[in-house]
């Protein structure tokens, strides 16, 4: 079972230092567990690095958005040839099990846990000057566990649920199987009331930036709630009812009165983002650092554009569908923000400016300061308005809607639903608040999310097959089906034990 060791044994024989800023590393070198948890420093280095691990693209970095927004509707691959070709398969919904950008997000989601559970497992052997202190590392571990397995089980369905080290082949070989989803998301739940009952403040700020607060927990417990509501079989009304308990409680820790307050824009300025009311969770980058700045204004600004990094566009940049730019209502001042179209005859495309930075702080390398959004106001208002709408407070979910419309200057919903190309693109409120988070939250990761929650798995195949082929580049969507609700096993890991490690249906 060495594929099974190399999965969930990583990190739990061997832990990867840091220094006290999260954002930076010691010399990566490997050191033994049993030798590592010596004091409290050792352990804050061991949560620092499950911190770090977040930033990677094969993980939920800035540019992971291969395993979310290019699998949804919003961006893609043009390009199916050469190094391109496995990328390609996700917006294709042409996916192999034995694709390596899937198996490496997969490896690097358990890594992730597997470093947390080497935290759970041995923090007890570490004398703390003030329990206050083990309580906050321990919550903010079970809330990056959550986290992970949060994404994984929205990925994969049933996936291998593994919460405590493992330190022999027939341990690691007896845990890794496949569980249900409603197994995955119990340990979820309780990890993150575990979380919430510690001592996190409200809000993190200054050297603080980037760590989980009590915001933080509360506005994933609602989602996840939200999301059990729509995906699993059972307990939807009681798992709306928690999702609106945790959602509240979340938007209850704002630190401003009211969103219209908060220029769109701002939300995503370098110079003030330390400052930036609306932020929740991020991944916080350092500008001008050539590890732990931001590459995406630069990765994403084509071949004679300038707004994104003062570094030169050499390629086409990110490709953004035509049927994104679409929804976009006219006037809407988050178009004008978070894409441009490359006019250059080599371009002619959309391309991402969201998190731009163009200042000389980010210089001719493009090491943008931009830090990467997990959670902000704006999501949490947009998901009250979705579960006060499925529990049929429908003023109330209009109202919630209309405090993110009014800060993008847009239309009230009454207002909105008396346009005819509005209301008949946006037929319901259902879709208008679907609508509303797209053009919202484009490139943050959630478009992928929203569209299994809004939608049956039959619904969702309906929703892509009603789309234009023309809107959509050289990905078909022909090929998208049932199967394409969930990612396929990474092919390693079912081979080894198909019994075990089951196939998703359709590959």
């Amino acid at each position: 079972m060495k594929r099974y060791t190399v999965i969930f044994f990583l990190g739990l024989v061997t832990l990867t230092s840091c220094k006290k800023s999260f954002l930076e590393q010691n010399n990566p070198n490997a050191t033994a567990v049993t030798d590592f948890f010596k004091s409290e420093n050792s352990v804050l280095l061991a949560v620092n690095g499950a911190y770090t691990s977040l930033r990677s693209g094969n993980n939920i970095g800035e540019n992971s958005g291969l395993f979310t927004d290019e699998r949804s509707d919003d961006t893609g691959t043009n390009d199916s040839q050469s190094n391109s070709g496995e990328p390609f398969q996700f917006g294709n919904f042409s996916i192999l099990p034995s694709n390596t950008y899937l198996k490496a997000h997969w490896s690097s989601l358990y890594a992730t846990i597997a470093q947390c559970n080497s935290i759970t497992t041995n923090i007890d052997k570490v004398t703390f000057a003030n329990n206050d202190t083990k309580v906050q590392y321990l919550a903010e571990t079970k809330f990056i566990r959550a986290l992970m397995y949060f994404h994984l089980v929205r990925k994969w369905g049933d996936v291998p649920l593994v919460t405590k080290t493992l330190t022999t082949t027939a341990e690691i070989t007896a845990n890794t199987y496949r569980q249900p989803q409603a197994n995955v998301y119990a340990q979820i739940v309780a990890d993150l009331k575990d979380a919430l009952a510690s001592n996190l403040p409200p809000l993190q700020t200054g050297a603080n930036a980037g760590r989980v607060s009590k915001a933080a927990i509360n506005g994933l417990l609602g989602q996840v709630y939200l999301t059990m509501a729509s995906t699993l079989d059972n307990n939807k009304s009681d798992n709306l009812t928690n999702a609106n308990t945790y959602l509240t409680a979340a938007y209850a820790m704002r630190p401003f009165a009211n969103l219209k307050d908060i220029p769109y824009a701002d939300v995503f300025d370098v110079v003030k983002k330390t400052n930036n009311p609306e932020t929740i969770l991020s991944i916080v980058n350092k500008q001008g650092d050539i590890t732990y700045s931001s590459n995406i204004a630069a990765s994403n600004q084509p071949i004679g554009e300038t707004i994104n990094s003062l570094k030169d566009g050499q390629g086409v940049g990110g490709n953004v569908t035509p049927d994104l730019i679409n929804d976009y209502e006219a006037n809407d001042p988050r178009k004008t923000f978070s894409v441009k179209y490359a006019a250059n005859t080599q371009v002619q495309d959309w391309f991402i400016t969201k998190y731009r930075d163009a200042s000389d702080g980010a210089g001719k390398n493009g090491y943008g300061g931009n830090d990467t959004p997990l959670m902000r106001f704006a999501d949490i208002i947009l998901m009250l308005a979705e579960v006060n709408m499925d529990q049929g407070n429908t003023g109330v979910a209009i109202q919630y809607l209309d405090m993110v419309r009014a800060r993008a200057g847009m239309p009230l919903y009454a207002d909105a639903i008396k346009d005819a190309n509005y209301s008949a693109k946006y037929p319901t409120l259902k879709l208008a608040i679907l609508h509303e988070r797209r053009v919202e939250l484009a490139f943050e990761h959630q478009r992928w999310f929203d569209l299994i929650r809004f939608f049956t798995t039959p619904e969702l195949v309906a929703f892509f097959k009603a789309k234009s082929q023309a809107t959509f580049g050289n990905a078909k969507l022909a090929n998208f089906n049932t199967k394409d609700r969930f990612f396929p096993i990474p092919f390693d890991e079912y081979k080894l034990d198909p019994q075990k490690m089951y196939q998703n249906p359709g590959y």
